[in-house]
């Protein structure tokens, strides 16, 4: 049985099965369950205890499942005002609220601004926008020494990478690629 458009499931961990809403209607694309399932096995070293970031946030799917999985701590950027208040009520409904916080803003004002370091970072901003180099500019001042990235990319267009990024895995479900990166200044060992 489908689920009905503007809602998905949280496939792992403390809140296994439990439904959120999202706004479909302004063209959020939560990230697949098979492809968070891939995601959320090569992260499973890392996540329990992490401090995680979900940048360009959309459905929150991706910060909210590491939450279920056991991070410490979620932050969630997101400019969409309903989709900043569905991330808020899906927290709520989740009880998460003291492990959560969600900014609505911008994510590269958020990466400049932001004292806060994190382990694991998704980043998946609309395709088609030139959020994500510039992303990828400002992301090293917010990562912890020991990280993994999360990139979506349209099939066969990779990302161009800055100096310092590795890629670690990759796979492709449809017309989607992506990958678990790490990053370390340029010269420094890779952790």
């Amino acid at each position: 049985m489908r689920r009905p458009l503007g809602r998905l499931r949280i496939i792992g961990g403390e809140y296994r099965s439990r439904l959120i809403d999202f706004d479909a209607e302004a063209g959020v694309r939560p990230t697949p369950d098979r492809v968070r399932q891939t995601v959320f096995d090569w992260l499973t070293p890392m996540i329990d205890g992490s401090s995680v970031l979900d940048l360009f946030a959309g459905s929150g799917a991706l910060g909210l499942e590491a939450v279920s999985r056991g991070a410490a701590q979620a932050s969630f950027v997101e400019t969409g005002a309903k989709q900043a208040e569905d991330i808020r009520a899906a927290i709520g409904k989740l009880n998460a609220g003291s492990r959560c916080e969600v900014v609505r803003g911008d994510g590269i004002s958020f990466l400049r601004g932001t004292q806060n370091r994190y382990e694991i970072v998704f980043v998946d901003p609309p395709y088609d926008s030139p959020l994500l180099a510039s992303t990828l500019a400002n992301l090293p001042t917010v990562l912890k020494q020991m990280n993994r990235i999360y990139l979506e990319w349209p099939k066969g267009k990779p990302p161009v990478l800055p100096a310092g990024y590795s890629l670690l895995k990759e796979k492709a479900a449809g017309q989607v690629s992506y990958g678990l990166f790490t990053y370390a200044p340029p010269g420094e060992l890779q952790p």
